[in-house]
């Protein structure tokens, strides 16, 4: 269970003390990995005194800080922070528990902010906190264990072109990557002989707050050289160090993400160090393309360009707080 740490520099004035639900906000900062969500995130803190909650899965894990660009102490003083590295990677941890955690946080929060600032790339966990897990029908028992002896024997490739096949939505927006992610798709495309994506986003959960949707953007080309350079600035803050300090717990089901499953590939021998650093730059571009495909999908998000002046954000959204 996540203890929550409400401490803040916010002093509730007579004003403040009884906070109508009904006009209370969540601001959702989106968009793709390294355009600057974090740097955004801590500037509408300050400017409307209140307190952030990471929706970055990756983020979550007390083991994981230069591989997942965890914010830094500083960043982390600068304002309240909930969700980031709270558990460990030894605690399984889904985007349900996610859901109530978040959902309990925010009910505390919203009793002492009027606006309270959500960020993070997860597209799946972003969505968990604004609309609600979707209900997938329930399957047979015996797919998933199929899935997985396919996943041992023929590679996670094979599990991904069979998405491909039968739900190619799906392979364009989820992490497929992540082969828990690919095996879930599967079991209810073969399941229900129905696409993935068929069941996703039929009915939003009723929320106690107004969401407003914030996301940055830039042209591809300067999204994708922002992405290597932070690789770079990985390596060079010692990346290898962290993962290797992790070798041990590799079958993790945290670790198997980008950043990490790449230079154990490198540590067992699969690849030179400089393949894997490669390989991880073109992973991370294929991650910033899915999520902007999972975020576009959302017509109400107030978009700006990633050098957009911070006043001129603040100014564009305060007359959507109401």
């Amino acid at each position: 269970m996540v203890e929550f740490d409400f401490h803040s520099t916010f002093v509730p004035t007579s004003k403040d003390k009884h906070i109508d639900a009904s006009h209370t906000y969540l601001i959702s900062i989106v968009g793709p990995t390294a355009i600057g969500k974090t740097a955004l995130s801590l500037k509408l803190a300050q400017h409307f005194n209140t307190e952030i909650i990471s929706a970055d899965s990756r983020q979550f894990f007390k083991e994981m800080q230069i591989g997942t660009a965890a914010p830094s102490q500083d960043e982390l003083a600068a304002a309240p922070h909930h969700f980031i590295q709270h558990t460990s990677i030894h605690s399984p941890y889904s985007v349900g528990a996610f859901e109530k955690e978040a959902i309990a946080c925010l009910e505390a929060l919203f009793k002492k902010h009027r606006i309270v600032i959500m960020v993070g790339g997860s597209g799946l966990y972003v969505d968990a906190v604004t609309k609600g897990l979707d209900d997938f029908p329930k399957v047979a028992d015996h797919i998933r264990p199929t899935l997985n002896q396919a996943l041992e024997t023929k590679g996670l490739l094979h599990l991904q072109e069979q998405l491909k096949t039968l739900d190619p939505k799906s392979y364009d927006t989820i992490a497929i990557a992540n082969p828990h992610r690919v095996i879930r798709a599967l079991e209810i495309c073969i399941g229900t002989g129905q696409p993935y994506s068929y069941f996703l986003n039929k009915k939003e959960k009723k929320r106690p707050f107004k969401t407003l949707t914030v996301g940055l953007t830039a042209d591809r080309s300067i999204i994708y050289d922002r992405i290597n350079k932070r690789v770079d600035i990985m390596m060079a803050e010692g990346l290898l160090d962290e993962v290797t300090a992790l070798e041990q717990y590799k079958t993790c089901n945290a670790l198997n993400t980008v950043g990490y499953k790449e230079i154990f590939n490198y540590l067992d021998g699969t690849w030179p160090l400089d393949v894997a650093v490669s390989e991880i730059k073109k992973n991370t571009r294929r991650f910033a393309k899915r999520q902007s495909t999972w975020f576009k999908r959302n017509q109400d998000t107030l978009w700006f360009d990633y050098l957009d002046d911070t006043t001129h954000i603040i100014d564009t959204i305060t007359p959507h707080l109401k």
